[in-house]
């Protein structure tokens, strides 16, 4: 009996399409909860337009992975190596088996997100938790295996959570060469959909245009390649889809450098992890699927409310610098000069401005980028596979994204910065009393 098809309109990709069994994942209570996630936590107070969530997000990752899967698994795009190590390609069955696990793997891939996504992640889990052991857990839940069993065909749990958090978190799987390869789509470094739907769609909420890039053409020029030295089949690229490779690539960095690392944004969210070390239990979420379900974006956001306007409430001070927006300033920012005096520069700054004002009034971020493998396979016009570092100079010089600030409370900023002034050159070098 042919299933009904639903349409779900999205300003990245138009229309998005499921059919009932799927319709059943998205009115689930863990997908339904990712409608009060914000995608870039408290991004909205620095871009106004930053109020998109992780539902639509996870519906776009969906979207992608599909069109990805059509792409490499066609039949007139497979060579015959790949055939012979992949035996999965071959048989229909399996192709279309797979290609259902993958679509309901990506659009439960951030199903675990905490309360404003990564926002106060590492810090308000227990050791050894992050938002993709919840995800596992999640889909492995009894009220989720229920709607894997219904669907047609039914789908095995642990293939949903494998594809979803990939090889690097479910490090306890094991993972054949066609499973590695859909979780690369996922969440691979290089090519994974997650990456292209939250660089396409932050970019269009913040306002900015440093996350677009060419998709389509790169879309349609994956392949599965075997890289040059390797043994293993990964996703890579036809040499006529380099440069929009490329453009990925700097779009990531540029909208990372110029987004995602704003200052003002990073400050925000030292300032509710601050707030939720004090009003959470513990100061700690639950990692009980029951607990997690229940707490949303809102839930924080009226207790956020709640403190900030109560001198006796946890966390208030926190509370009220993101409420009334007293949010601690930038006092010192990364600088080239200085890391060519001092790598710990910053380091120094911050502990001689702890000493010097007060724990209380100095906060210190510091984020080195994660991920950025940009050698991946190319096959050219010839039919050779060789290194995308062999083909793209540009590739070799995109730059390693790190920053790192130090932030002073907005009252003393005149004062600090004048400190700053006065004994920047011994703090850095780290001339003893004089840098105090």
């Amino acid at each position: 009996m042919a299933k009904n098809i639903h349409e779900i309109r999205d300003p990245i990709h138009v229309f998005i399409k499921l059919d009932s069994d799927e319709r059943r994942v998205l009115d689930s209570r863990p997908f339904q909860r990712l409608r009060y996630i914000h995608q870039l936590g408290l991004s909205y107070l620095v871009y106004p337009g930053a109020t998109h969530k992780r539902f639509e997000h996870s519906l776009g990752v969906m979207e992608l992975a599909s069109r990805v899967f059509d792409v490499i698994a066609n039949k007139d795009a497979i060579t015959d190596e790949i055939r012979k190590m992949i035996p999965e390609v071959s048989s229909d069955n399996k192709l279309v088996y797979w290609r259902r696990v993958l679509r309901m793997s990506a659009l439960c891939h951030d199903i675990g997100h905490l309360p404003f996504s990564h926002s106060a992640e590492n810090e308000l889990l227990p050791q050894g938790w992050d938002h993709e052991q919840l995800t596992m857990a999640i889909i492995l839940s009894d009220e989720m295996r229920d709607i894997w069993s219904s669907m047609t065909p039914p789908l095995r749990p642990e293939d949903v959570a494998k594809l979803a958090v990939g090889k690097k978190k479910a490090t306890d799987k094991e993972f054949s060469d066609w499973e590695a390869i859909l979780s690369e789509i996922i969440v691979g470094d290089s090519f994974g959909v997650d990456r292209m739907d939250y660089l396409l769609r932050d970019s269009y909420h913040t306002g900015v245009t440093y996350g677009k890039f060419d998709h389509y053409r790169l879309i349609d020029t994956l392949r599965i390649l075997i890289s040059p030295g390797s043994t293993e089949p990964t996703l890579g690229v036809e040499e006529g889809g380099l440069q929009s490779s490329e453009a990925l690539l700097f779009a990531r960095y540029f909208i990372y450098s110029q987004v995602y690392y704003h200052p003002i944004r990073r400050i925000y969210d030292i300032h509710l992890k601050d707030f939720l070390k004090d009003w959470l239990c513990k100061g700690k979420f639950s990692t009980k699927i029951d607990a997690h379900l229940q707490i949303t974006d809102n839930d924080v956001i009226v207790a956020l409310l709640d403190a900030a306007n109560d001198l006796k409430k946890p966390g208030h001070d926190a509370a009220r610098r993101i409420v009334r927006r007293e949010h601690f300033k930038v006092l010192y920012k990364r600088n080239p000069e200085d890391m060519a005096q001092n790598v710990e520069a910053g380091l120094l700054v911050y502990e001689a401005a702890k000493r010097r004002f007060g724990i209380e009034n100095v906060r210190y971020d510091k984020y080195p980028e994660k991920g950025s493998a940009y050698d991946f396979p190319v096959k050219t016009r010839d039919g050779r596979t060789v290194s995308s570092f062999v083909m793209s100079e540009i590739l070799q010089k995109v730059p390693v994204l790190v920053i790192e600030y130090v932030f002073v409370n907005p009252d003393m900023l005149k004062d600090a910065q004048q400190w700053l002034d006065d004994n920047r050159v011994n703090i850095i070098e780290q001339k003893g009393d004089n840098a105090l």
